[in-house]
């Protein structure tokens, strides 16, 4: 990736992140207009640089990234804007960027849910309720569980778009060492 392109998606990147994480904290959903700014982009970005081959990183980011978190939205783990967002943000950063965002996004997902659970003081009920959930997994399969209630308005959510943030800032700054 030459130098300018890393300091351009860097910039954008930082901004996105600020953008993504203000509105799923605030308002717990990450608009379409912003993820098709970022689709729009990230497909511009990566064609005015790498032309033809550019346009396809892009969408080949796109579909990965999209793939790999419509596989947990499928399990009703990931919300639509999530993935939505994951998709957009691979047009960005491609097919091997997309690997690194998401495994740091996780990373970070997992460390904001321990805060929350800490926090709001529900460690005990969520390591309950998971084991509850494996258990039934073990023996039914990969089947939605009966007791799920997304509409639930007591459910403790996470605003993954914090967690996006915090990935796709770790790749935009400490991975171009590693490129």
């Amino acid at each position: 990736m030459p130098e300018q392109l890393n300091i351009v998606i860097a910039l954008l990147l930082t901004s996105l992140a600020a953008a993504f994480t203000y509105m799923d904290v605030r308002y717990r959903r990450i608009p379409n207009t912003l993820v098709l700014v970022t689709f729009i982009g990230g497909v511009t970005l990566n064609t005015i640089f790498s032309g033809s081959r550019g346009f396809i990183v892009s969408l080949e980011g796109f579909a990965l990234a999209f793939g790999l978190m419509f596989f947990l939205h499928a399990f009703g783990t990931m919300g639509a804007g999530d993935v939505k967002l994951a998709a957009a943000l691979g047009c960005i950063i491609g097919p091997a960027g997309s690997w690194q965002v998401m495994f740091a996004t996780a990373v970070a997902g997992g460390a904001l849910a321990i805060l929350v659970m800490i926090f709001t003081g529900r460690v005990l009920k969520t390591l309950r309720s998971t084991l509850a959930v494996v258990g039934f997994h073990a023996v039914h399969g990969l089947r939605t569980h009966p007791d799920v209630n997304l509409d639930n308005p007591a459910a403790v959510r996470l605003p993954y778009g914090l967690a996006f943030a915090a990935g796709t800032l770790y790749w935009a700054f400490l991975m171009p060492m590693w490129r």
